[in-house]
């Protein structure tokens, strides 16, 4: 029995041992896959596939290998703007590229500005004598822009172009809430910050509409204005303002439909466009199906074509996404973790000016104020901070921009909103219907308060809304010096409202027009550095280790087949799925956002990370007017 026993206790060991390898050897396969970076491919002689798969945004955000578990499986790319913008200019002085073949086909869009930069770089390269190709089976509104923009626009047989433009409906809640007899507690400033009032209203209200109008007609006349230039032949007026007969007159043909009103030039499938592109660029040696060309991915030219650093760097941080509390991001701004970059580059000695690259809706006033207290420590130190807005710089994102010195815009910019509030809900009414009731002693009127489930009382509501009319004393008064006004004539032009760029300039909140490089050229020049004798330098704006890990599950790069192209009800259907996104969204900012909330109604739901439909224009819009 004692060598049996023996015996078994070795064979356990044994068991227990190799099972401890593998487990180790699991971990470290595991290891080894998310680490991993595949090459990020070869530039070849022939086009630069510019695949945008994806949103434009201004920075992109931090994905985990985690997210391919979850449901929809890998996550949409995100594409940072100047990124693509860099691309096209090395590529146009680039004898190696022949043209840019822009693949739209699962395009989900960026804001106006973005969009806008994009196309300008696109005409650049035009400009170079080389033809810019695109193709998609569905375009909308930003898909348009930049189609617009290019020398040969190519939809497949069974698509085509739509144009929606800005607006659309938005969800109320307030009887649903009455009916549930939840009790909403609304503290605020300002007769045009609406973002409290889907949890209030059954319905827009007419100071709210007044605002939205305003501004959905500035940005639209804006749209319309950048692609009638482009392309003077195509008949927007009929698309829109009739698209039914429009479209019965091609009979029910979206795609010739499109080519008929000039939105498109040709009609046909994939291996047609490539066919196309390779009579420009030359036939593939390597791959000779038809359809196919040779081509650069952008990752590979990139990976070729750095960005060329001379001289001194010039910090950039960059506060993107809601502004949150803590050490969120990149891609939401993490109040913590922004201002911790800033007081980095206050310590650099070397850092001779600061840019703040503003694209937010605004959020948290407690991480907007420690994002801005950040710079008006560097700006002690007697150093230049300007400040870019891309677009959006609403609410929060405009109580960062105070202490720049002079704050750059685009005119498609979204701005102001200076307005502050805060949600409480409290749920006695409900609990009481079911014979539930609150009683006690208080030893003072907020012993026990706030108390959401017995209800506030009238001392802490009269405190809370004290305490938001001093944080919009507080916004109003940074922006009155930073603007060199005086409180009064900054309260006219606040209370809420949210501004288009040129508005926002007429009334002396943006100093003049101007994207992210005219700023650093006014931050050089204010440093006293010549030109070629600077460079930025994106603080924070580290490579993700997981995102070739990503990049390869999605494939992006691959160039065969459909790839997922979508069509006009496939398109309406991520619309109507982004719907749904914001109204859940909207649900949990009534319970899940504490504190003092400086945020833009037409600009949040979409602004988390990047624009999550192929209406992004009209969706970043109808998210901006609201909390800060």
């Amino acid at each position: 029995m004692t060598f049996a026993h023996k015996v078994w206790r070795l064979l356990v060991g044994v068991k227990d041992g190799l099972a401890l390898i593998a487990l180790l050897l699991f971990f470290f396969a595991l290891y080894t896959v998310l680490t991993f970076r595949p090459g990020a491919g070869e530039v070849r002689k022939g086009a630069l596939l510019l695949k945008l798969d994806g949103a434009l945004v201004e920075e992109a955000s931090r994905r985990s290998p985690l997210d391919l578990i979850k449901p929809g499986g890998a996550p949409t790319a995100q594409f940072q703007t100047r990124d693509v913008v860099h691309a096209l200019d090395t590529a146009a002085k680039d004898d190696r590229v022949k043209a840019v073949v822009l693949d739209l086909s699962r395009f989900t869009g960026g804001g106006l500005t973005s969009t806008e930069e994009v196309a300008a770089a696109l005409d650049r390269f035009r400009a170079a004598k080389k033809p810019v190709l695109t193709f998609a089976v569905g375009y909308l509104d930003d898909g348009v822009m930049l189609a617009a923009h290019s020398s040969e626009v190519w939809v497949d047989p069974l698509g085509g172009a739509f144009v929606a433009g800005p607006g659309g409906n938005r969800l109320y809640y307030g009887k649903l809430l009455d009916y549930l007899k939840v009790n909403v507690h609304v503290f605020r400033v300002g007769t045009y910050k609406d973002y409290v009032e889907p949890y209030l209203l059954n319905q827009q209200s007419p100071a709210s509409k007044e605002s939205t109008r305003a501004l959905y007609g500035a940005v639209w006349d804006n749209w319309l204005a950048n692609v009638k230039k482009a392309r003077p032949q195509a008949d927007l007026a009929r698309v829109t303002s009739d698209p039914v007969g429009w479209l019965k007159a091609a009979g029910g043909n979206a795609a010739e439909a499109s080519k008929a009103a000039g939105l498109v030039d040709r009609v046909g499938d994939k291996v047609d466009f490539g066919k196309r592109v390779a009579q420009i660029v030359g036939e593939d040696s390597r791959d000779p199906l038809p359809g196919h060309y040779p081509h650069s991915t952008l990752r590979a030219w990139l990976a070729d074509n750095p960005v060329k650093t001379p001289g001194r760097a010039i910090p950039v941080v960059t506060v993107a996404g809601e502004i949150v509390d803590g050490k969120a991001g990149p891609g939401s701004a993490g109040g913590d973790r922004i201002a911790r970059l800033i007081d980095e580059a206050t310590a650099d000695k070397r850092a001779p000016a600061l840019v703040l690259r503003v694209d937010s809706p605004g959020g948290s006033v407690l991480a907007s104020e420690a994002i801005r207290t950040a710079l008006v420590r560097f700006k002690a130190t007697r150093r230049p901070v300007v400040v870019s807005m891309g677009d959006l710089a609403a609410s929060g994102g405009y109580w960062v921009s105070t202490p720049g010195e002079r704050i750059f815009a685009e005119p498609g910019t979204i701005t102001g909103s200076i307005g502050i509030f805060a949600i409480v809900p409290s749920f006695e009414k409900a609990l009481g219907a079911w014979g539930v009731n609150g009683d006690g002693v208080r030893t003072t009127p907020l012993s026990g308060q706030p108390d959401l489930l017995t209800g506030l009382t009238p001392e802490v509501e009269a405190m809370l809304q004290a305490n938001i009319e001093s944080g919009y004393a507080r916004f109003v008064g940074l922006v009155a010096q930073s603007r060199h006004k005086t409180p009064a004539e900054i309260d006219t032009i606040a209370q809420g409202r949210v501004w288009d760029g040129g508005t926002a300039r007429q009334i002396g909140l943006v100093d003049q027009f101007g994207g992210l490089d005219d700023a650093l050229a006014y931050a050089a020049n204010r440093a006293g550095l010549k030109q070629g004798g600077w460079h930025p330098d994106f603080l924070g704006a580290d490579a993700n280790p997981y995102a070739s890990l990503i990049e390869r599950w999605r494939d992006s790069d691959n160039d065969g087949g459909d790839d997922g192209a979508q069509d006009f009800v496939a398109l309406i259907a991520n619309r109507e799925q982004a719907r749904l996104g914001a109204a859940l969204a909207g649900v949990e900012r009534l319970f899940g956002r504490p504190g003092a909330q400086a945020y833009c109604l037409q600009c949040g739901p979409v602004a988390r990370t990047a624009p999550s439909s192929p209406f992004s224009l009209s969706a970043r819009l109808a998210a901006a007017v609201g909390l800060i």
